[in-house]
């Protein structure tokens, strides 16, 4: 290996891990974006099933079947939402 190549290859890692140094996430930013996702996850989620009980409650004689399926669609959008919002930001 001549020493100009090798000069080369030390200059572009340590380029490469003073690149990685900066862009390394803190604690904080860590923190915030875990917050983002429970958010996103849970709003639907609670959302679905407070609505779902409301439709129940308005209804005689239906008992939970609003609040299920509004609490399964809840979790399939929480879900999506976490996905979509991974993909993009992670």
């Amino acid at each position: 290996m001549s020493d100009e190549k090798w000069r080369r290859d030390v200059s572009r890692d340590s380029e490469r891990l003073q690149k990685a140094e900066r862009n390394k996430r803190s604690l904080l930013a860590q923190t915030v974006f875990l917050g983002s996702l429970s958010v996103l996850f849970v709003v639907p989620l609670l959302a679905g099933a407070y609505l779902g009980h409301w439709l129940d409650s308005q209804a005689e004689g239906y008992g939970v079947s609003w609040t299920m399926n509004l609490i399964l669609l809840g979790l399939a959008i929480g879900v999506l939402n976490v996905f979509v919002f991974v993909r993009k930001y992670w």
